[in-house]
């Protein structure tokens, strides 16, 4: 029997980083991971494995290294059972250990949806976070030539990228009107699908598909309009689900969505547990209501706040939602985007006016690599107050993306952004003088009746 202070069970974005900040703030008790992986992925990587960096072995989380930098054991192995009235875990090897306080961050599995019919076939994949899957799966992709994927969330349409890349013929299948189309609204959206054409993927949006046909392996797609389209292999990218089996088989409580129900402080219904990452359950930030978003940044932003609620609670550290902070890029040009779209804001009734501006990242406009770059603000009418935003332009929008969350999380004004001080440079940022952050801000607080704000 181990007996440790706090165990961890996962290794992953949510796990390393529970683990790891807990150890920090707790430096006197003892760490414990528990993790199938002897080799943890970096999660938001996986798509590049089929193109830009070859191979899984390229795409490494140096988790073991830094579990060991901190002092934290690392078990091998998988938790077969979670016994809460006597905090201890049962494990397939048939060993057991003992715990004060328990961290969940077990992740998530991805969706197959019953209704479709085919995906039972041989050469129709999902894209787990499974190094040993994903190997396989690459190496069967190699003798694939036109590979369908059905669902262009941002997993579907990076592996588009990567895989067309790759020399594969490459159509991606969306039932929305257009790619990416929960995550922002239709003017970046448009963009992303110009790009993934311009680069060879067939896109095809609001098109369902009404099952994967095939004799033993897969031969195409059928549409639900009648369309075929021959495919030797097929990729579902429908998103993906909380992976909850052992809290819930536990008794611990799930959230409306299928989630670990938890407070702001990453706490379950048992004191001596907390949960984080994909496994847990989310609130929107702005709107309140529950929210189904997997995002890594979002998983270490709980991780961060679990470990440091460990054994003391802090009021200021706690997590207050999700803010839906995404980016993405394909080719040379990024899209981000953070908080409210303008099309939720609408659909939740919010009073809202949207700023705009397209200007340069670069300046002069001369200068090599320079992109457009284009802002759209959501602001709240009667308050001012930043909801969301929305970017499209070079890589240099991840950071401008993150800046916009930032703002959201704090709150801001759209004052706050019209007295602004930035730093500028020629060949790192737009001009002072037309910052398109600043100027779209503009264009906002021109709609605005700001009465005395």
């Amino acid at each position: 029997m181990t007996q440790t202070d706090v165990l961890v069970i996962g290794s992953s974005a949510a796990g390393l980083v529970a683990a790891t900040t807990g150890k920090r703030v707790y430096p006197d008790k003892k760490f414990t991971v528990i993790t199938m992986m002897p080799r943890t992925l970096i999660p938001c990587g996986i798509p590049y494995i089929f193109g830009s960096v070859g191979s899984s072995d390229n795409d490494i989380l140096p988790a073991e290294k830094m579990f060991k930098a901190n002092d934290i054991e690392v078990i091998y192995d998988e938790v077969a059972k979670l016994d809460r009235e006597n905090c201890r875990v049962e494990l397939k090897s048939g060993d057991k250990v003992e715990y004060k306080k328990l961290v969940l961050g077990t992740g998530s599995l991805p969706k197959v949806p019953g209704w479709l019919k085919g995906t039972e076939l041989d050469e129709v994949y999902t894209v787990p976070k499974n190094k040993v899957y994903l190997d396989e799966m690459q190496k069967k992709l190699e003798g694939a030539n036109k590979i369908v994927i059905i669902g262009a969330g941002f997993i579907g349409v990076e592996m588009s990228d990567e895989l067309n890349k790759a020399g594969k013929e490459v159509t991606l299948i969306e039932k929305l009107p257009h790619a990416l189309g929960l995550a922002f609204d239709e003017d970046i959206s448009v963009i992303a699908e110009g790009l993934l054409n311009d680069r060879g993927v067939k896109m095809m949006t609001g098109a369902s598909v009404k099952e994967i046909i095939g004799d033993g392996k897969v031969e195409g797609v059928l549409l639900e309009d009648g369309t075929k389209i021959e495919a030797d292999a097929v990729i579902l990218s429908l998103g993906y689900y909380p992976n909850t089996k052992l809290a819930e088989e536990s008794g611990l409580s799930l959230s409306s969505l299928g989630a670990i129900r938890v407070d702001e402080y990453m706490r379950t219904e048992d004191p001596n547990i907390f949960a984080v990452g994909d496994c847990a359950e989310k609130r929107d930030f702005v709107t309140r209501k529950p929210s189904n978003i997997m995002l890594a940044s979002t998983a270490c932003a709980e991780s961060r706040i679990a470990g440091m609620n460990l054994f003391k609670l802090s009021a200021i550290k706690t997590f207050s939602g999700t803010i839906s902070i995404f980016s993405t890029a394909i080719g040379g040009t990024g899209i981000g985007v953070a908080g409210l779209t303008e099309t939720v804001a609408k659909g939740e009734n919010f009073d809202i006016v949207t700023g705009k501006f397209e200007g340069i990242d670069r300046h002069p406009g001369t200068l090599e690599d320079t992109h457009k770059q284009f802002v759209k603000l959501i602001v709240g009418k009667e308050s001012g107050v930043i909801l969301g935003g929305e970017v499209a332009g070079g890589l240099s929008v991840g950071e401008l993306t993150n800046t916009i969350g930032i703002i959201i999380e704090n709150r801001m004004p759209i004052n706050a952004l019209l007295t602004a001080q930035i730093g500028t440079h020629p060949l790192l940022t737009a001009s002072p003088a037309g910052y398109p952050l600043i100027k779209a801000a503009e264009d906002a607080s021109s709609k605005i009746m700001f009465n005395g704000l």
